[in-house]
């Protein structure tokens, strides 16, 4: 059954088209990928499906009954009306579910009216409520009442909440944990039509491998706007590209419609030619049958006119937008050892971040940091760099180190210049057509150059740091997520340009297919207690596999730390076992030899009774002076048993 279908959209402002006769249709179970350059208009759909835009043309369908959901990229989080910031994450969730609050709230007034009228039971009005009572608890039982609660804090802890967190008021949070608490509560509202823009955007790798999974399994229709590509190929099964403001969709997840895309414009690209080759020959013949003159030949020149008329001239194909052009310039060869890290660790005050890191970074490896978000990775770069001052162990750079680094929150740029004026400063010796042409390379065009760097969208803003890291000569690049903010094109543009560039590479990233394609080697940050160590260290074997490689080498290294603990665990708990056997042999003994001390206790009185017995009273009774006799000596020979055993 369609869930939603979208036919002929168009957007303008004013003499301005961003979207032209967008079309697609969608089933109940489709995940649609959205894909394309940035300011393509893939947001722009968004708010057209959303109604928060009107479209110059076109219509929105979406079937009757289905609940939306969106995910927005910017300001992707806002408060529920009558909630202040000071509100935790779980108790922002909880307005998920606005039905079941409400449900909530009648059944509490409900109950103070029957409270009130209790005794009354024969009252008609008493029976009444009594009755709708039930039904609106049965009904807020059934629809998982009992239990939404539990599951919005089951679903924020999946996406990255530590207990800290979900004790926090929602203003203290960043900027990405906002993005995931907004995430989350989309997730809990499970609509039937669910818009996710940018996603991944602050996701660390568990985090994203949760998320897919659930999206993957999500029985209900999505629509997703992403440049993930690792994420688009786990989570979609269509795929619509946007370029020059016209839209194409494909079956299958990003690779796979890629490559049908490809395909399909070679085709069209082939059509074209063979009908203008067409439209050429048969406009040769015309001219030369008007050339000719004659009446027959003019008639054969007109016929030859009204076919050509009626052909539907095939619109040549456009050729993709003009991606990033990347060459890093790379000054002198570094030495081999190119930085040493030992010992290192950092804490803020109240919050250790991680200790004992020790790696050596080699001349042409492509190393990247990985870890959960807020382990410390961006630090770390601020370590590796000069920023920060290490709490514990050090950082030394090797011989003839040039470092060139991306900084993922732009501090370096500076709000108040423009474009222009931000590589005109850091590079005072270039010329104004070397910076407008590097500019150029990044896709500032005209009157792009004059923006000021406060305006600039954050695709525009890592295009522009970019632009500044390419300028300056280095033999290391140091980069923290480079790729956030970049769209597909610009992504692969800087795959290529890092896989030629003859120097070292340090980044961290959370872009698996970024990751697979250049690591050389995987280092993760605070792998967790059942590692014993706050690294993973590991050298890829073969490259364009590496986080393939680096989960299986970690699900190793786990399995046999479990394997260790369960050694220890049974040999603790055989250990305990022996213990206990001994010292209930221990207890045993003691009873033994207190009962022993008891019986010798009695015994020695009961020899003195029958001495004194046979010498006594006995004495010329010879049966029972026989009898004592006989049971002194039994006395005395037990006594002797117990003083032996009691080493009295």
């Amino acid at each position: 059954m369609t869930a939603i279908s979208v036919n002929g959209l168009t957007l303008r402002y004013g003499i301005t088209t961003v979207l032209e006769n967008i079309s697609f249709s969608l089933e109940e179970d489709d995940r649609l990928g959205i894909v394309g350059v940035n300011g393509c208009g893939k947001s722009s759909l968004f708010r057209l499906i959303t109604g928060d835009e009107d479209a110059d043309s076109g219509d929105v369908f979406i079937a009757k009954g289905k609940t939306v959901g969106i995910l927005r990229q910017d300001g992707a989080f806002t408060l529920p009306d009558g909630v202040d910031e000071n509100a935790t994450p779980p108790e922002i969730m909880v307005f998920s579910y606005p039905e079941l609050l409400e449900a909530e709230k009648e059944l509490e007034a409900m109950k103070r009216k029957l409270d009130a009228w209790q005794g009354v039971s024969e009252n008609d009005f008493y029976t009444s409520l009594a009755q709708k009572y039930t039904d609106l608890h049965a009904k807020y039982i059934a629809d998982g009442g009992m239990e939404f609660r539990s599951r919005c804090v089951s679903v924020l802890r999946r996406m990255g909440f530590d207990d800290e967190m979900l004790a926090r008021p929602v203003k203290t949070l960043s900027g990405g944990q906002k993005t995931r608490l907004a995430i989350s509560v989309q997730l809990c509202r499970d609509p039937d039509i669910l818009l996710l823009d940018e996603p991944t955007n602050h996701l660390d790798i568990e985090t994203l491998g949760w998320l897919e999974n659930y999206l993957a399994s999500y029985k209900k229709c999505v629509l997703v706007i992403s440049h993930d590509r690792y994420f688009l190929d786990r989570v979609t099964n269509k795929t619509l590209f946007i370029e020059h403001t016209h839209g194409k969709m494909f079956n299958g997840s990003y690779t796979a419609a890629s490559a049908l895309r490809e395909d399909a414009d070679r085709v069209s690209e082939k059509h074209y030619w063979e009908q203008q080759k067409y439209i050429k020959h048969q406009e040769e013949y015309i001219a030369q049958q008007r050339a000719w003159g004659r009446e027959k030949n003019i008639k054969r020149a007109e016929s030859r006119e009204k076919m050509l008329d009626k052909i539907e001239r095939l619109e040549r194909p456009k050729e993709a937008p003009r991606p990033i052009k990347l060459k890093f310039s790379q000054a002198h060869s570094s030495g081999n050892d190119v930085m040493y890290v030992r010992g290192l660790g950092f804490e803020y005050p109240n919050n250790r971040l991680f200790a004992g890191l020790d790696f050596l970074l080699k001349q042409k490896e492509r190393l990247f940091i990985i870890g959960k978000n807020g382990c410390g990775k961006s630090t770390l770069v601020k370590l590796l760099t000069g920023q920060l001052e290490p709490t514990e162990g050090y950082v030394e750079a090797g011989y003839n180190v040039e470092i060139g680094c991306y900084d993922q929150e732009n501090r370096t740029l500076t709000d108040e210049n423009t474009v222009m004026e931000e590589l005109h400063n850091a590079y005072p010796d270039k010329t104004e057509l070397e910076i407008r042409s590097t500019l150029a390379a990044f896709r500032f065009f005209g009157d792009d150059v004059d923006k000021k760097v406060a305006k600039l969208s954050g695709g525009e803003r890592a295009r522009l740091m970019l632009a500044k890291l390419i300028m300056s000569k280095m033999n290391v690049l140091i980069l923290d997520e480079p790729t956030n903010h970049l769209d597909i094109s610009s992504r692969e543009a800087l795959e290529d340009a890092i896989d030629a560039f003859d120097g070292t590479v340090l980044a961290v990233s959370h872009d698996r297919y970024f990751i697979n394609r250049l690591a050389t080697r995987v280092i993760e940050i605070c792998p967790g207690e059942e590692f014993g160590t706050d690294q993973l260290d590991y050298n890829v074997s073969k490259k364009g596999a590496a986080m393939d490689e680096f989960f299986e080498f970690k699900r190793n290294r786990k399995t046999l730390a479990v394997g260790e603990e369960e050694k220890a665990v049974t040999a603790a708990n055989e250990q305990f076992i022996a213990d206990k056997k001994s010292r209930s042999r221990e207890r045993s003994e003691q009873r033994r030899l207190l009962r022993m001390a008891n019986e010798q206790t009695e015994l020695e009185a009961e020899l003195d009774r029958v001495t004194e017995e046979l010498y006594g009273e006995a004495a010329t009774n010879y049966v029972r002076a026989a009898e004592l006799e006989a049971r002194k000596n039994e006395i005395e020979e037990r006594l002797m048993e117990i003083y032996e055993e009691l080493g009295v």
